[in-house]
């Protein structure tokens, strides 16, 4: 019986010990930054168009910035088309209260504004019908407008890769497939 005491007093000692030593290494470490702080989009855009060349395997920066601006024309309109509008249930971008109250004027199930494309005129009217609760036939006026802008912003997606696709090789292509800027 004692020495399962002893055992069990020396688990604890250890325990605190470590849990000790855990906190004199955080000590050591620089605050973890909260929220957006310094965020720069430019440098951000920087790092991924330097991703994209070395996903591609562009050594020579003449072909690359020959390619450079089709692959920009293929993230802006994957940027412009976004998640099909899964965001906001999927990726915690409604507004339903807890830890993302409204700010201002802004009604309570609007999505927030993330690291894409503003919203378009189309999707704001459709979400201000949705919030007044507007007659059914009104929503799917909102609606039909919402979706032929999707489709016009889908096709331009489809011609920007379609350029894009022109001017690489097949081992270039299925590349950027990898990247993410094909299907």
């Amino acid at each position: 019986m004692k020495s399962m005491f002893r055992q069990t007093i020396l688990a604890g000692a250890v325990a605190v010990l470590c849990l000790g030593a855990n906190q004199l290494t955080a000590q050591d470490q620089p605050p973890q930054r909260q929220g957006r702080g310094n965020f720069d989009p430019a440098q951000m855009q920087q790092r991924m168009m330097d991703n994209y060349k070395e996903a591609l395997e562009f050594t020579s920066d003449e072909e690359w910035n020959a390619v450079k601006p089709l692959v920009q024309k293929v993230v802006d309109a994957r940027r412009e088309v976004g998640f099909g509008g899964m965001g906001r249930g999927m990726f915690g971008g409604g507004r339903r209260g807890g830890d993302n109250p409204p700010q201002g004027d802004q009604p309570q199930n609007t999505p927030r504004r993330r690291a894409g494309a503003e919203p378009s005129q189309a999707q704001q009217d459709l979400q201000k019908a949705l919030d007044a609760k507007a007659p059914a036939d009104e929503i799917k006026s909102k609606l039909a407008k919402y979706r032929d802008d999707r489709k016009q912003k889908e096709a331009a997606l489809t011609k920007a890769q379609e350029d894009l696709k022109k001017i690489l090789s097949a081992r270039r292509e299925a590349q950027a497939v990898l990247a993410g800027l094909f299907n």
